[in-house]
């Protein structure tokens, strides 16, 4: 009953049979091996387009920040949400990457930025103003922190003031997969078709060992050689690429990434319904794969007892995060440890 976090989950076998096929001969270093140029056409049939440039890391924080850094000097701010992952886990890594680029917090339940916030940080940029640090970038997470979803029309809304004002669009597409099979959009309308310039896509969460993809759409790619640069300096450019390469390509080919994420999906939906049908709230809506319960104290510590894992979390409510190699075995057992009570 580990319901952690999705990362805690192991990788998926087409995952490992893929690393042990790339793991034979010689082959060029820093990304230019063949499994690295394998990739470029399973990105393109994923979001519909070839009018991208990539580059990939082991790291999702390595890759949210390398991607706003190139967007965000350090004279600017990056617009997110009061709890998103840059803001709460990273440790600094967009300001530090940046060079002291601001993360300016806006309101919104569930971790969604609400648009009037928005709004009002965007009708305060005022970049003749020296003593102000505007923002250069609007920061959007899907699935947020909180577990809900942004759809692909208030993607394209939010992006369309951003850039009204002048801003760049960084999605933080760690949980995509989740948010795409929730929501029923394509990564495409999800994306570049709704005004985001720089994704951070990630697929560590779904079922690799450690494989995060950086793609610049559009008029972002002429940002490429400054994310490449700054992928060296920073000690994120993998000598042997074609290894994070083979992963992706694994979890891309036949569209398994979405076919775990739909799993962890309904395994949430079947554990948020354990919950609700024991009679305890939900803090927030289940829009992907993890479960936010309004748990009491003796709840918890029956769970706990049990051998349940999961984390407490802003309101008062408990994380529970079901991954691709979540089971009805481990539904089951938290619905034991509930009625032991």
């Amino acid at each position: 009953m580990n319901f952690s976090s999705d990362t805690s989950a192991p990788a998926h076998a087409r995952v490992i049979e893929a690393l042990l096929d790339a793991n034979s001969g010689m082959e060029g270093s820093y990304g230019g091996d063949s499994a690295t140029a394998a990739v470029r056409p399973l990105l393109e049939a994923v979001f519909e387009t070839d009018d991208f440039d990539f580059w990939m890391t082991a790291s999702g924080t390595a890759s949210n920040a390398l991607a706003l850094s190139c967007f965000c000097p350090p004279t600017g701010a990056v617009l997110c949400h009061e709890q998103a992952h840059i803001e709460r886990d990273e440790r600094g890594a967009p300001e530090f990457f940046s060079g002291g680029g601001k993360l300016r917090l806006l309101k919104g339940f569930g971790a969604r930025i609400e648009r009037d916030a928005l709004e009002a940080a965007l009708g305060q940029i005022n970049r003749d103003f020296v003593h102000e640090t505007p923002a250069d970038v609007l920061s959007l997470t899907n699935l947020t922190e909180c577990g809900t979803a942004y759809s692909a029309a208030e993607v394209a809304l939010y992006a369309r003031l951003a850039h009204d004002k002048g801003l760049a669009v960084h999605m933080d597409g760690a949980r995509l997969g989740n948010a795409l099979i929730s929501t029923h959009a394509k990564a495409a309308d999800m994306t570049w078709k709704a005004g985001v310039d720089v994704l951070t896509f990630g697929l560590t969460k779904t079922g690799a060992i450690g494989c995060e993809i950086i793609i610049l759409f559009g008029r972002a790619r002429t940002k490429y050689a400054d994310l490449k640069a700054r992928a060296k300096r920073s000690g994120h450019m993998p000598a042997k690429m074609r290894f994070i390469a083979a992963q992706a390509r694994a979890m891309l080919d036949g569209g398994l990434w979405l076919e775990l994420a739909e799993h962890a999906n309904a395994m949430a939906a079947d554990l948020a319904d354990v919950f609700t049908g024991a009679g305890f709230d939900l803090a927030y809506p289940v829009d992907g794969n993890e479960v936010f319960p309004l748990l009491p104290d003796d709840a918890a510590k029956r769970l706990r007892k049990a051998g349940a894992l999961f984390y407490p979390w802003a309101d008062n409510s408990s994380r529970f995060v079901c991954a691709w190699s979540t089971g009805p075995e481990d539904i089951a057992a938290v619905r034991a440890a509930l009625a032991a009570g």
